[in-house]
């Protein structure tokens, strides 16, 4: 972007005003022609001269700032800042103001603050800027172009794919007359300057080309294009060649397809030490490199190899921070002493978002978390991200750990201990109420720890974070959603308010930087998940009115995945139980209300990185626990065993005993979780079949039916009811940091 800034300035110096005398455009010639050819304090020593023969000019004071700006090697930026917005305060004009930019020179006040504003990260207040400029300026403009380029990076980095490629569009159209307007110049242009000039505007015409197919392959990327993007990776082949840009995105197209070896062949094919480095380019290659190998490797399900590299690629960025001399990894907003190009080089945020997530998949959850609190400092207004948080507290808060990674139930659940011997030989039974308990005593709940009330404060945000429910969406259609999509904040940078993204578009999306923005349907998959936690922490927190409120919410929405209403109605069951409210949760515990129980998330849960495919070719080695039940049947079996518990509890021995009889029936042996044991056991002791109950704590399994003997109820306490299952964690969000 420095080199519009130049472009700028030339205007600027070649502009001529009707009051200005053949000296002062003389001078300006001078000052403007020093500037091309680096001689900055030259160009500083003519405008000097300039502003002592019009004082009251503001673009020659604004030409001197950007002079002194590239003299400091285009490190002073929050200095330029500051020096632009008190011209602007001159002017008294701000860009929601204007009603026609005729004058030039204004316009380029603003878009020079556009440019500063790019590269602070601050996308929304460049996005509205450039979006002014767009309408009132003549496209044919060589300054047009500038803009359209500044605000096509724009869309794609704030995930507006469609509106870059209807800028595309106009762009092409451009270089397509520009290239018609040569051809007709061509046969008066004889000697050699004409030749010359005619060279070099077909040789910015062809990279403006290459940069343009580079674009659009971005764009069809984020819209998950194949096709489109197929077509256009090879334009850029065919004029980039094999440079490092152009294999990063062919790469990235294979990812997005899921032929993930290929995508890992192209990388490694690309000759990344050739790249001129951060400190020119404001990108480090090395930093993209590793993080898309780890990226790569996620999507294959090679956790371990993907953590791996995403470390590599935190070494890359911090090696990086160090050589910019960005001590504080992109937290100062001074921005002094750092090429303003290279401010958007620090990618810290992003790849720690990545570590979290993959570190949450390889079973590591207070790792995840620390990773996931440094990044949610910066991505606070995501959702998912505050429901990827609630997940490591769930994760590294769950009882029976070892019971639910092996998925079969072990004697130790069962049998706490013996003591004695011979006939005074007792078996003590496990306790199984480990639910119900303070996680973190004597310490606030916003202390952020990996605790069960700091999960249940993540998804209160979370919740809070999402757009009002599809009910009242229909009052909102004339006015614009608080889901329209926003530009990411990031290290260093104000907040970004909503983009002004008009029409009805703007309003599907709901911005969840660093990843892709969430659809309508993304966002009702997403409140579900949130739903399921948030009644699992409140079960586990023993607050159960709320436990039941999560539940039933979760039961009414219209898209509930068949999964997520399973869980809905085991919590509620679970909540009733707890409330005394037997008959209403034997309601919720009928087999029938079991139909389907697949993972069935759309692109929400699947889909959550910038480019990654819908249907993978390749196995993506994500695999549902094996604590999870695997079948419809399978998820009756549990209905029915926690029934029975129901049953029982109301002292319905018998109805309580075929229920367990027919749910142990229905399931392998082995899948019969202990919880079920104990209620067998328990239905023994309360016919007096001592032995029988004996029997089946000996073989750790339940007896057939036949063996069973009815004897008198009896008024002993029954046990409780099953644990809640901890909620399914989906595969999570992902994103990837910005490509070339």
């Amino acid at each position: 972007m420095a080199e519009n800034t130049e472009q700028n300035e030339a205007k600027h110096d070649n502009s001529s005003s009707p009051g200005m005398t053949d000296q002062e455009k003389e001078m300006a010639a001078s000052a403007f022609e020093a500037f091309t050819f680096g001689k900055y304090d030259e160009s500083l020593k003519h405008l000097e001269n300039l502003q002592e023969m019009n004082k009251e000019d503001y673009k020659i004071a604004m030409n001197k700032a950007i002079a002194e700006f590239y003299k400091s090697g285009q490190t002073t930026t929050g200095t330029l800042k500051q020096t632009l917005m008190t011209m602007k305060n001159q002017v008294h004009t701000s860009v929601e103001d204007i009603d026609g930019l005729d004058d030039v020179e204004n316009s380029l006040l603003y878009y020079n603050q556009a440019i500063i504003h790019y590269h602070m990260r601050q996308f929304s207040e460049a996005i509205s800027i450039g979006e002014k400029l767009y309408q009132f300026l003549e496209p044919f403009e060589k300054f047009a172009q500038a803009v359209c380029f500044l605000l096509v990076d724009l869309y794609l980095l704030t995930f507006q794919p469609e509106k870059a490629l209807h800028l595309l569009a106009v762009l092409d159209k451009l270089s397509v007359q520009g290239n018609n307007k040569n051809g007709k110049g061509e046969n008066n242009s004889s000697n050699k300057d004409g030749l010359n000039q005619k060279a070099e505007l077909m040789a910015m015409i062809e990279a403006a080309k290459s940069k343009m197919h580079q674009y659009k392959v971005r764009a069809y990327i984020q819209m998950k294009s194949s096709k489109a993007c197929k077509r256009e990776i090879k334009s850029v082949m065919n004029t980039a060649g094999n440079s490092a840009p152009s294999l990063f995105l062919k790469s990235n197209f294979e990812y997005l397809r899921g032929n993930y070896r290929k995508a890992v062949k192209l990388l490694n094919s690309s000759n990344i030490a050739e790249h001129p480095g951060a400190i020119k380019t404001g990108e480090c290659v090395r930093c993209m490199f590793w993080n898309n190998l780890g990226c790569i490797h996620f999507a294959m399900g090679k956790h371990n190899l993907g953590i791996f590299y995403f470390k590599k690629a935190l070494q890359e960025n911090d090696h990086t921070c160090a050589q910019l001399g960005d001590g504080s990894n992109g937290q100062s907003k001074k921005f002094a002493g750092i090429p303003m190009c290279a401010l958007l080089a620090n990618k810290r945020y992003e790849l720690l978002y990545n570590c979290g997530i993959q570190l949450l998949h390889i079973g590591r959850p207070l790792a995840a978390f620390e990773c996931l609190m440094e990044a949610v400092q910066v991505y606070h207004s995501n959702p998912r991200l505050w429901l990827r948080l609630a997940e490591c507290c769930i994760a590294a808060n769950k009882g029976g750990s070892e019971q639910e990674s092996k998925g079969l139930p072990c004697k130790k659940g069962i049998v706490q201990s013996i003591v004695g011997q011979g006939y005074h030989r007792k078996i003590v039974l496990a306790s199984q109420s480990t639910h119900n308990t303070i996680y973190s005593e004597g310490q606030s709940a916003a202390i952020p720890v990996a605790s069960m009330e700091f999960a249940a404060i993540c998804l209160r945000n979370a919740l809070l974070l999402l757009p009002e429910h599809q009910q009242q969406e229909s009052k909102a259609e004339n006015g614009s959603k608080s889901s329209s999509q926003s530009g990411s904040t990031e290290s260093g940078s104000e907040n970004s308010d909503a983009c002004s993204g008009k029409g009805q578009e703007a309003d599907k999306f709901l911005s969840a930087a660093p990843s892709s923005p969430l659809r309508k349907q993304e966002v009702e998959n997403l409140r579900c998940s949130i739903l399921a936690c948030s009644a699992y922490v409140a079960l586990a927190l023993g607050d159960n009115l709320m436990a039941l409120n999560h539940a039933e919410k979760l039961l009414h929405q219209t898209k509930v995945s068949g999964s997520l209403k399973f869980l809905g109605h085991l919590y509620a069951a679970e909540a009733l139980i707890s409330l005394d409210r037997i008959s209403d949760a034997i309601t919720h515990l009928n087999p029938e209300n079991v139909t389907d129980v697949s993972l069935g998330v759309l692109t929400s849960e699947q889909d959550q990185g910038s480019d990654k495919g819908d249907e993978p070719v390749e196995s993506s080695g994500k695999q549902t626990p094996l604590c999870y039940p695997s079948s419809v049947t399978s998820a009756r079996a549990m209905m029915l065993f926690n029934l029975g518990s129901a049953y029982c509890l109301r002292s319905e021995y018998e109805k309580a005993r075929k229920c367990l009889h027919q749910a142990a029936s229905m399931v392998n042996t082995k899948e019969i979780p202990p919880e079920a044991i104990l209620l067998g056991v328990y239905l023994e002791l309360q016919n007096g079949n001592t032995q029988l109950a004996l029997q089946i704590i000996k073989r750790n399994q339940l007896l057939p039916a036949s063996l069973q003997t009815v004897s008198p109820d009896t008024r002993k306490k029954p046990v409780q009811s099953f644990q809640p299952i901890q909620p399914i964690q989906m595969p999570s969000s992902f994103t990837q940091v910005q490509r070339k």
